[in-house]
């Protein structure tokens, strides 16, 4: 059965197409920097909003049908998904996906049934992915939705909902391993506090830690080879989030020495919601050797809540692809955490979205691949810091330098020589002109 009969393939079609299911800027065999652009940008659908998201906000109920042709809640609709999904990434060229276990599966009241239920639904996508390039970017558990988490999941004060946590990690790992994927996400949708009046601070996050050395141990003792990665979010659904931000996870990851088996799963809309670029989270992240993987989305700089949508943000796209660039690439991918606006309720839709988002990160590439080839940022930043490769600046960085030694050389001086301008508006004007010009 055919879900998407309104598009065929959808194709490269260069920036003069007129039809709606081409390709602009996304040629997945144009070689840039060496390599070609599908292996930079390592595509994924993600199951929650794609195949389960129907326009339903806290102000109205559902726009768009998502049932393909099934009841939803039953079996048969969770394979109607699973039919749905891979003709829908076929017809994209899309070669990754991502999920959470109660997206492939209705949860049940026993957790021994959901699991029966999700080993039928795996072995169902199994043979979904036979003869296809199609393959699992990464996987994690829900431990937000159900109300057994209300006070968190690693950071619960019931230690019975402690171990249903655990079981549901365990379940995700193994399909992972099972749907050979290369990650496995931990999003702490309530991992933190709305007050200090009630909450251990501590206490919490050496359980969130805890869980998580048990997650390493029993993923490497499967054949998990892959990296692990925290999402850093600073709120919603709770007021404060352990995770705030990609400094704040990789501090937690170091203290609790968790870095070595952790990377950092980077959304654009919660670098916003943290008070950051999306760029500043990567780079961030890159220089610390923790980019691992990108939820490719923007959140709108007028709302203060998280909006999941379709990046087309050209400019956003140029700095993030900049920064992926010079870290040689992900070991993840981008996944698609996005979600068409309410009114956008049609499947033409869905299609259109990733058209967008995929196209967007294409053009990215490309302005990168012009700024890096142009040379003059990287030259002029090398200026700026011009003065450490004197003989004083050598020093300095050699750690040949006392304090007191230092402070000779300033009363020698008698006042400092003019830092060199940073030329932000004139650095600008470059990126303006090679985007545009």
């Amino acid at each position: 059965m055919a879900y998407f009969d309104f598009v065929d393939k959808v194709k490269y079609e260069g920036t003069a197409a007129t039809e709606p299911f081409a390709f602009r800027f996304y040629d997945p065999e144009r070689i840039v920097l060496d390599r070609p652009m599908k292996e930079w940008l390592p595509f994924a659908m993600a199951w929650w909003h794609n195949l389960g998201a129907a326009g339903t906000d806290m102000f109205g109920r559902d726009t768009a049908d998502k049932s393909f042709g099934a009841v939803p809640g039953t079996m048969e609709h969770a394979k109607a998904k699973v039919d749905a999904g891979f003709e829908f990434m076929e017809k994209l060229g899309i070669r990754y996906f991502c999920f959470h276990d109660v997206d492939l599966v209705p949860e049940a009241d026993d957790i021994k049934e959901t699991n029966r239920r999700l080993d039928e639904i795996s072995d169902y996508i199994l043979e979904k992915m036979k003869g296809t390039e199609i393959r699992c970017l990464w996987g994690t558990a829900n431990m937000f939705g159900n109300p057994r988490f209300m006070n968190g999941a690693g950071s619960t004060n019931s230690a019975e909902v402690y171990a249903f946590a655990a079981a549901q990690i365990k379940k995700a790992l193994d399909l992972t391993v099972k749907l050979g994927g290369r990650g496995y996400v931990f999003w702490g949708g309530r991992e933190g506090y709305e007050t200090l009046l009630n909450t251990d601070v501590k206490f919490e996050q050496d359980n969130i830690a805890r869980l998580m050395h048990l997650a390493v141990d029993y993923g490497r003792s499967i054949g998990f080879t892959g990296d692990f990665y925290i999402e850093p979010k600073p709120k919603e659904p709770m007021k404060h989030q352990y995770d705030y931000d990609a400094a704040t996870s990789i501090g937690f990851l170091r203290q609790y020495g968790l870095d070595k088996d952790f990377k950092l799963n980077i959304e654009a809309n919660h670098a916003t919601l943290a008070g950051h670029t999306f760029e500043h989270e990567l780079r961030i992240s890159a220089i610390n050797g923790m980019l691992g993987s990108i939820d490719a989305n923007q959140g709108d700089m007028l709302l203060g809540w998280d909006t999941d949508e379709f990046p087309f943000d050209v400019y956003s796209a140029t700095n993030a692809m900049l920064e992926v660039i010079q870290a040689g690439g992900l070991t993840g991918g981008f996944n698609f955490d996005a979600k068409n606006r309410r009114p956008s309720n049609t499947h033409e839709d869905m299609f259109k979205g990733f058209i967008l988002g995929m196209d967007t990160f294409a053009l990215g590439l490309l302005n990168a691949e012009k700024i890096l080839k142009d040379g003059r940022l990287a030259a002029y930043k090398e200026k700026k810091y011009a003065a450490f490769h004197t003989e004083l600046g050598e020093k300095i960085l050699h750690d040949e330098m006392t304090l007191k030694e230092l402070a000779e050389v300033a009363e020698q001086l008698g006042k400092p020589s003019a830092p060199i301008s940073g030329n932000q508006e004139g650095l600008q004007t470059i990126v303006n002109q090679l985007l545009f010009g």
